[in-house]
């Protein structure tokens, strides 16, 4: 029998689970960052001051420590996370890092300028599931600039081994009020 023909009996269905994400108005909370400086800002929503960004929790990222130069956040995997082949997405731990490496560059930065990363590299180290246990991700620069900056960030899982890795460059400018 080939492999594409049709004479299998299909697999049983997977049961159905779900997941419910909430948000606050993301524009809101941006608006603050041009009031205050990055590390400020920052610290206001590990504080609960003001919410995380909605992508924090469609990931399920919190942010837990910022200090100047360096972020930590953690995320809890689950399956919602998972690629066809039953580990995390490595999109899931690539947007990790970006975010960890780029709010370490936002806690450098002045009032009213932002970034955005202009590239980034990966590498996967280790393979992340639900027994992983919750991630834990520092962001660290390692070169501030006034219009390139340079940032790193590792990404741990409970026991402590190192699953992922990255360096980007950044580009920082004036946020337009």
């Amino acid at each position: 029998m080939s492999p594409t023909s049709n004479d299998a009996t299909p697999a049983p269905a997977p049961s159905t689970r779900n997941r419910t994400v909430e948000w606050h108005d993301p524009l809101a909370t941006a608006g603050r960052a041009q009031e205050v400086d990055g590390l400020t800002f920052l610290q206001e929503i590990v504080d609960g001051t003001i919410p995380p960004p909605p992508i924090a929790n469609l990931m399920n990222m919190r942010f837990t420590a910022v200090e100047h130069g360096s972020v930590t956040f953690e995320l809890d995997p689950d399956a919602s996370q998972y690629n066809p082949i039953g580990t995390v997405h490595g999109g899931v731990l690539c947007t990790l890092l970006d975010s960890v490496a780029a709010c370490a560059l936002h806690t450098t930065l002045p009032r009213g300028t932002g970034y955005t990363s202009v590239e980034i590299k990966v590498s996967f180290l280790r393979a992340v599931t639900t027994s992983s246990g919750t991630l834990t991700a520092t962001g660290t620069v390692t070169k501030p600039g006034r219009r390139v900056a340079f940032a790193e960030g590792q990404v741990h899982d409970a026991a402590g081994r190192l699953v992922a890795t990255a360096s980007t460059t950044l580009l920082v400018f004036p946020l337009e009020a």
